[in-house]
């Protein structure tokens, strides 16, 4: 019985283990098969259900880059002037929250609540003082999406004023889609200083025509580099020539996107980095002496007679200083000048643009210049006798002459079959001049004729095949002088001159008739137009005796904690040839114009140069142009000054007056001779 029961015992023992497993076993199979069933028919209910919403849903997390453009760096003067600088300002915005197009039925009718939301945004405006129309807000929200993506931000106004802002901010849930954003203004100086070397700038949207602005028009792969619309970019001077510098780099806002292309939230934002500093070489106290000099002396050639008559056609004028041994450009006066805010929005209204159209433009490095004189001269000027400092030395290293070759000037030069004349300036006759330094100083052109054009054709006439060799070797003399070639200045629109002296496409000499007629007036300054700044590096050459360098605009950039990022240096663009010692000492020589009623008591000796160029106006009449070059001091030269004043009369009348002024300013702030004389009179007063 025990043994049985025992047995039973132990039985049911061995049984208990395998029963237990079989029921742990089939309850885990009844699981699986639970969930797969749970398994199947959510996955039927997401393919035959939700997959629709869920398409939507996937389709609408797709993200954009909405660019966030950058604080635009600064533009300061030598002495750490601001003369272009951006304003942070307030501006409403508004991202289209629905489809407001036309190509549906439901986008039609969402359409009409724009309208209304246009209207209301009006009716706000025009309530608070500051109207604008509801037409232009509608253009602004660009609702059929023309101009720009449905999901980016559409500016209708900038610079709010702080009742604007507190309107909105207030309400902001009355207006769908709308929001404030701090964004830049930019802002120049209010003195006007060397406004049209700075330059302007304009919306990015409105630069259609720049192909400097091609590449950034194009799909960018980094964000940081897409332009906005509204984003404001250099499009004249330094602000477009140091786009890059100035503009730095932009953040942008991530956004996810419905596939109406509509803002459906924001994943990230990475905000933009300011851009750097430029700091011109241009000095603010300088610059503003050589603008006020031009205007000053244009009133005076209006009311005092120089020559026996007034000239109240000269109504524009021009000047560069250049530092000889640097080349930097201290002043680059193109008067009269405008105030450059009437950009500082991106735009500027027609009849802004009609007052400033004359004179927006730099007329030291164009044709294009600040207004036209009376008769409608452009800034680029024939030479007049500031040539005659350079045709000596083609003359001396052509061999056509010598240091010590005398010539006796009549008054008159006569050239060709023809013996057409060539006469002095009112007809002088300076007599016995011993040598070619007295032609230079006495402005011979009867010397420049018979001793330079004419020899120069006769040297090359059919040497190597070509009649007019002489042409081509003297358009290679100007060319190592900078006259007829880019100064290298890192400014836009350069204009490289007119070499009229040259044959046309058809071998033809269109001015006079004939190469040897093109030399002739070439030697005197009659066939070529050059800019106040070739001018400038012309006179710097001669100074610096046969090196040309670069005339530099920009001295350095600073990033925005002040850390120099890049200096420019003194840079020799080309070197002429080798001209003897004795040739350079000559023409210094040479360089001594009387000019003593504009440098009375001046108390440096200095190598100067007049002009009195005449060239035909728009109404076939011949004008006086006034040409002056000069620089300082004559033996160890520190500034090359050059000015122009069209219908000015004669140089030494018209131009010299503002020369001696930018000298003098220039002395005060660096000293002609090292030492500033600012600070001599500080510790002296």
């Amino acid at each position: 019985m025990n043994n049985f029961l025992g047995r039973n015992v132990k039985g049911d023992k061995d049984n208990e283990p395998k029963s237990g497993l079989n029921l742990r076993v089939n309850l885990f199979f009844f699981s699986t098969f639970v969930i797969f069933c749970v398994i199947i028919i959510r996955l039927a209910v997401i393919q035959f259900v939700e997959a629709d919403t869920l398409t939507e849903k996937e389709t609408g997390q797709n993200t954009k880059n909405i660019p966030l453009p950058p604080a635009r760096g600064d533009i300061l003067d030598a002495t750490g002037t601001k003369l272009a600088f951006s304003t942070p300002v307030q501006s409403l915005y508004i991202t289209l929250q629905k489809d407001y197009s036309n190509a549906t039925e439901k986008s039609r009718k969402n359409r009409a609540e724009a309208l209304q939301l246009a209207q209301k945004i009006a009716d706000v405006f025009n309530g608070l003082g500051d109207p604008i129309k509801k037409e232009d807000i509608i253009e602004a929200m660009d609702l059929d999406s023309k101009k720009e993506h449905g999901y980016y931000p559409r500016r209708i106004k900038m610079d709010l004023s702080q009742r604007e802002i507190a309107y909105f901010m207030e309400r902001k849930s009355e207006f769908p889609g709308i929001e404030i954003i701090e964004e830049s203004k930019r802002t120049y100086n209010p003195n006007t200083i060397a406004v049209q070397t700075v330059g302007y700038i304009k919306s990015f949207k409105h630069t259609e025509s720049l192909k400097e602005y091609d590449e950034a028009r194009k799909d960018q792969k980094d964000p940081g580099l897409v332009y906005t619309p509204d984003e404001l970019v250099g499009v004249d001077g330094v602000e477009m020539s140091f786009q890059k510098e100035l503009r730095g780099k932009n953040g942008y806002k991530v956004v996810s996107v419905t596939p109406g292309n509509i803002v459906d939230g924001v994943e990230e934002i990475v905000p933009p980095e300011k851009g750097n500093d430029v700091w011109l070489t241009i000095n603010k106290q300088v610059q503003q002496t050589a603008e006020q000099a031009i205007m000053d002396q244009l009133d005076w050639v209006h009311h005092n007679p120089v020559s026996g008559e007034t000239h109240p056609n000269a109504l524009t004028g021009y000047a560069v200083a250049m530092e000889v041994d640097t080349g930097k450009i201290v002043a680059m006066a193109s008067m009269p000048d405008y105030d450059t805010n009437v950009w500082g929005n991106g735009g500027i209204s027609p009849k802004d643009f009609d007052k400033i159209q004359t004179n927006y433009q730099n007329g030291t490095i164009t044709p294009y210049s600040s207004g036209k004189s009376g008769h409608n001269m452009e800034s680029t000027l024939l030479l007049g006798s500031t040539m005659k400092p350079l045709s000596v030395l083609v003359g001396l290293q052509e061999h056509l002459f010598s240091t010590t070759t005398p010539y006796n000037d009549v008054g008159i030069a006569y050239f060709g079959k023809e013996k057409k004349p060539v006469r002095n300036s009112q007809n002088h006759a300076y007599g016995y001049l011993r040598t070619p330094a007295e032609a230079i100083e006495h402005s011979s052109n009867a010397f420049m004729v018979d001793m330079v054009g004419d020899r120069l054709f006769k040297k090359y006439i059919n040497a190597g095949g070509a009649y007019n060799k002489g042409v081509d070797v003297w358009d290679r003399y100007m060319k190592q002088f900078g006259l007829g070639v880019s100064t290298g200045i890192d400014l836009p629109n350069e204009f490289l001159g007119k070499r009229e002296y040259m044959p046309d496409k058809n071998g033809k000499f269109p001015q006079t008739g004939s190469a040897q007629g093109s030399l002739v007036y070439a030697s005197f300054g009659q066939e070529g137009r050059y800019t106040t700044l070739q001018l400038a590096q012309y006179a710097t050459t001669l100074a610096n005796e046969g090196e040309r360098i670069k005339p530099q605009i920009v001295s350095k950039i600073t990033d925005q904690n002040g850390k120099v990022v890049k200096t420019f240096k003194r840079e020799v663009l080309n070197k002429t040839d080798d001209f003897d010692k004795s040739y350079w000492n000559l023409v210094r020589r040479g360089m001594n114009t009387d000019v003593k009623s504009a440098f009375a008591g001046f108390p440096y000796d200095f190598a100067r140069k007049t002009g009195t160029s005449q060239q035909e106006s728009s109404d076939g009449v011949k004008r006086d142009n006034g040409v002056f070059i000069a620089y300082a001091p004559r033996n160890n030269p520190k500034l090359a000054v050059a000015v122009v004043i069209p219908e000015g009369g004669f140089g030494a009348y018209s131009a010299a007056p503002i020369a001696r002024k930018i000298f003098d300013a220039y002395d005060q702030e660096y000293g002609l001779d090292g030492v500033p004389k600012k600070n001599k009179q500080a510790v002296n007063p």
